[in-house]
């Protein structure tokens, strides 16, 4: 009979012939504790025997793999105190030393006449061919044709032939799988059959019939997860009630307001023509708030698209309509920052003083619109005038901190929350918020990031969520020129532009990634760069400098931004508290220290604080080539020539989920992380959309799943966990 996925998920390993209780223990250290974590532990790679390389016939340059004999090992320390390992291994052919970096259990892992299947770059060195810190599996004495190589772990004592040993024990016991998509969509895609697929996952006899079932196996994955999160996408459109906006009748058919709407006014005000973007992702929004089900909509663009004139437009819709809009930021610094800015966006702008809020009531007297800010450092007399302002309606729009979700706030109308950078904020903080509204109305709500997020990591993390995308910038930002600054000489230039750019009139920021000295990761921190650049001989002496970063008091952080926004400091030296948010159009110098420090989002982002004016900006990202053992990280390279290249986030995005790989944007979850053990976001991007796709025409069709048990007993056993379940879901 054949075998179905949750059936499997319900014997323990354990049950194993073999598995005693060292092998369990080890099992459970990787992960494996049932038949189906075993069964979906697949092989990081093949070795192809009918396509072995030979040590002697590879090029310099060439990347391969070999299957090779150790035949001695030695370690050594360099003179900064780094264990070197050097392991001479040969296949009968030629020799090749294999050379690791900080990497001191190898001397322990390569053993005299272990057999190793070794993956690297071939070099030259010193007469002698050599791979550098190569990918390493201990394999053993294998004679099948394709060889399956599996993630082990000497720690816990876990072979890739324990492995091998144990899968051979469950393909033959299983003997067949049970097949729970529908045979029309297996011939739309032309897929193997699921027993197929485990079979020539583990135990292939061509390297085509392994692309064919991961082929499959990667659709299996997707499509549970896109099956997870449209049903419940569509559970919440179909139980909660939400706020029918004015929305398309206050932009009508062209999807522009007038100016006798709130909206208008504040377009008609506005310094500048929105963009073409802009007015998609306000049409998107507007639908939205007009529909009987609440909003859940992402928000995303890069840096300088324009979210915040979105985001204002849609919390003045409800305004519009009678109800008030909370925005929640992550730190008080971009609280603040969207408050002063909103403030001076709607200053003078005016809504009719009613006992009910609506606009349209007859004879209304006008008042001003009503913005407020609420953080932990509101005074006690200014927090109780603003609870009483949201509780009677009279305070319009409230941007806000965590604060705002503390006990004791209540709204009269919650309409919209607008959560910017929603992926600072747990499910919880973002839940607490929502629920402020009376009635049983639940408020619409926007989530905006300026990362730019990958398409396919976009359907996957935020599969829950609708996607506006503002992929234009406004005209007048002014290009951002990156330079990666190397060496002293360079460095030299770079501090003497920045003081030519203040001696203009210009501001600059200069960033380091830590606070105090670390010994460990050895780079400046804020507060010793700040003294070594502003001290006697510095390259910011006499200049106005400031110091900004987390431990610094909330009071002194304010001062220190109004002092910087207002132009009495010529220069902010801070820690990545500036990363997101802050707007001096003054500034036009971007100095990024120990860049190869930082991801690409966050130099992107940094990045992103200049060229907000009309003056040309420029970037300058400092690491020195020749750092630990001679040279940057390969990764660390790639990311600072990505910024030298390009300042396309979406561009930068798609590479840093190169680069990365999807499991820290899968990490964002926090649960239920693994259920994409074999889809890569990356590898698989077309996968993405066609499992969704078929998702959606699944549930349309079986909205509740009793015509698919089998797909609704795999998502409830490998998805189902309700904590995982809630952080799947970004709403």
């Amino acid at each position: 009979m054949a075998k179905r996925l949750e059936q499997l998920a319900g014997i323990p390993v354990a049950h194993l012939k073999g598995v005693g209780a060292k092998t369990q223990r080890g099992l459970e250290v990787i992960g494996v504790h049932t038949v189906l974590d075993l069964l979906t532990y697949y092989p990081r790679r093949y070795l192809d025997r009918t396509k072995e390389a030979r040590i002697r016939e590879l090029r310099p340059g060439e990347e391969a793999v070999v299957l090779v004999e150790v035949q001695k090992t030695v370690a050594r320390r360099s003179r900064t105190g780094k264990v070197l390992v050097t392991a001479e291994v040969s296949d009968g052919s030629s020799s090749l030393r294999l050379t690791f970096f900080n990497q001191p259990w190898r001397e322990r892992q390569l053993r005299k006449g272990m057999s190793a299947l070794v993956f690297g770059k071939l070099e030259i060195f010193q007469g002698w061919r050599q791979m550098t810190n190569p990918v390493v599996d201990l394999v053993g004495d294998k004679t099948r044709r394709i060889i399956p190589v599996y993630p082990q772990s000497e720690k816990a004592g876990i072979m890739t032939w324990d492995i091998a040993k144990l899968m051979e024990e469950v393909l033959d016991r299983v003997g067949s799988f049970a097949e729970p998509v529908d045979p029309a969509v297996l011939r739309r895609f032309g897929f193997v059959d699921r027993t197929t697929a485990f079979f020539d996952i583990h135990r292939p006899e061509s390297m085509a019939a392994v692309q064919e079932a991961r082929r499959r196996l990667v659709f299996d994955e997707l499509l549970r997860v896109q099956l997870e999160l449209v049903r419940r996408k569509r559970e919440l459109e179909r139980t909660t009630v939400g706020i029918r906006h004015d929305a398309m009748g206050l932009l009508g058919a062209e999807g522009l307001p007038g100016r006798d709407f709130l909206v208008g006014r504040f377009h008609e005000r506005l310094p500048f023509p929105l963009t073409r973007a802009q007015h998609r992702a306000i049409r998107e929004i507007a639908a939205d708030m007009a529909g009987p089900h609440p909003m859940h909509r992402l928000l995303q663009g890069d840096v300088g698209a324009g979210k915040t004139i979105v985001a204002v437009t849609a919390m003045l819709v409800a305004v519009q309509s009678g109800h008030q809009a909370a925005l929640m930021a992550p730190t008080e610094v971009l609280a603040e920052q969207h408050y002063l800015g909103m403030k001076d966006m709607l200053t003078g702008l005016t809504v009719p003083d009613t006992a009910d809020g609506t606009l349209f009531a007859d004879q209304a007297i006008e008042r001003e619109l009503n913005v407020a800010l609420l953080t932990n450092r509101t005074s006690a007399s200014e927090r109780r005038r603003l609870l009483i302002g949201l509780a009677d309606g009279s305070v319009d729009l409230v941007i806000g901190t965590h604060a705002l979700i503390q006990e004791g706030i209540e709204f009269r109308s919650l309409g919209l929350v607008v959560i910017d950078e929603q992926h600072r904020f747990g499910v919880e903080q973002r839940a607490a918020l929502r629920q402020k509204s009376a009635g049983v109305a639940v408020p619409d709500v926007l989530v905006m990031t300026a990362t730019p997020i990958p398409r396919t990591a976009a359907m996957t993390v935020y599969g829950d969520l609708d996607v506006s995308v503002l992929d234009e910038l406004p005209p007048g930002r002014t290009p951002i020129e990156t330079r990666w600054v190397r060496s002293e000489a360079e460095q030299h230039d770079m501090w003497r532009h920045v003081r030519s750019e203040i001696s203009a009139g210009r501001q600059a920021y200069v960033v380091t990634p830590l606070i105090e000295e670390s010994d460990r990761l050895q780079v400046a921190s804020a507060e010793e760069t700040f003294a070594r650049l502003t001290g006697d001989g510095g390259e910011l002496c006499g200049l106005k400098v400031g110091l900004l970063h987390g431990r610094v008091s909330p009071a002194e952080k304010e001062q220190t931004m109004s002092l910087f926004r207002s132009g009495a400091l010529d220069v902010l030296i801070a820690t990545t508290v500036i990363e997101v948010g802050v707007d001096v159009p003054n500034a036009t110098v971007m100095v990024i220290l120990d860049a190869d420090r930082f991801g690409i989002a966050q130099l992107h982002q940094l990045r992103g604080r200049v060229g907000r004016g009309g003056h040309r900006s420029y970037c300058y990202v400092v690491a020195d080539p020749a750092g630990d053992d001679g040279e940057l990280r390969a990764s660390a390279v790639a990311r600072l020539e990505a910024m030298v290249k390009t300042t396309d986030g979406f561009e930068l995005a798609e590479i840093d989920l190169d680069l990365r790989g999807e499991g820290t944007i899968m990490g964002e979850r926090q649960k239920g992380r693994n259920d994409l053990k074999l889809a890569s976001l990356r590898r698989d991007r077309e996968w993405v959309a066609k499992a969704r796709e078929v998702a959606f025409e699944i549930l349309d069709a079986d909205p509740m799943l009793e015509r698919h048990p089998m797909l609704a007993a795999e998502i409830d056993v490998l998805l189902g966990d309700e904590q995982a379940a809630e952080f799947l879901l970004k709403s």
